[in-house]
């Protein structure tokens, strides 16, 4: 008996439990964010334990966070969310810092700051990308599982296709299969010569002139 090991994801997996918790700890954010702004003037901006944020940042958050609820339920769609974590804000911090002039020179400038950054916000994403990597390169949970599989039974071959030339075992068969089925005896060939017919093949009996 063999044994086949399979590896199989166990379960809800660690990645997801995060995403989901990111999730919601990105719209608890936008929510208290949206009680400090508002929603009616889009220009305004206020703070949250020393991050600046505006109707429009606000907005964002809890775009993320419902997002982030959605893909925690596979692992896939988790680490993908980590990926796309990694990759929004790591490009918002680079833009943070060339809003508050930490890199000099701003390709976006046009754009003002729509979002209200400060140097906070800038660290804050920073730790933001980093957890996504961590979403995105975590470890799945595995199970090995053992299987037996059942040996193979040796095709045998049936009695009908043995050997056509063992007759004594032939008849020997027919007995054990039908008892009411006895062998014919066989004719003795005495004073008599087997010829083949060469046409049909057939063994005919032809007996010798004296």
């Amino acid at each position: 008996m063999t044994h086949r090991v399979t590896v199989k994801v166990a379960g809800l997996q660690p990645v997801q439990i995060l995403a989901a918790l990111a999730g919601i700890a990105f719209i608890v954010f936008g929510v208290v964010g949206f009680t400090r702004t508002g929603v009616g003037d889009w220009s305004t901006h206020s703070f949250v334990l020393g991050f600046s944020v505006n109707p429009l940042h606000n907005l964002v958050h809890v775009a993320i966070g419902v997002l982030g609820l959605l893909m925690a339920l596979g692992s896939g769609l988790a680490r993908l969310y980590g990926w796309l974590l990694f990759a929004g804000y790591g490009a918002l911090f680079v833009w943070g810092l060339m809003i508050t002039g930490i890199l000099a020179q701003n390709p976006a400038s046009e754009f003002g700051n729509p979002l209200a950054l400060n140097t906070n916000d800038n660290w804050l994403h920073l730790g933001l990308a980093l957890f996504g990597l961590l979403l995105a390169v975590v470890p799945a949970r595995r199970k090995l599982i053992e299987e037996d599989e059942e040996p193979e039974l040796p095709q045998q071959r049936s009695a009908a296709f043995r050997d056509a030339g063992d007759e004594p075992a032939r008849e020997h068969r027919i007995e054990e299969m039908d008892p009411t089925v006895s062998p014919r005896e066989r004719e003795p060939i005495t004073k008599e010569q087997a010829v083949v017919d060469p046409k049909t093949d057939r063994v005919s009996k032809d007996k010798i002139k004296h």
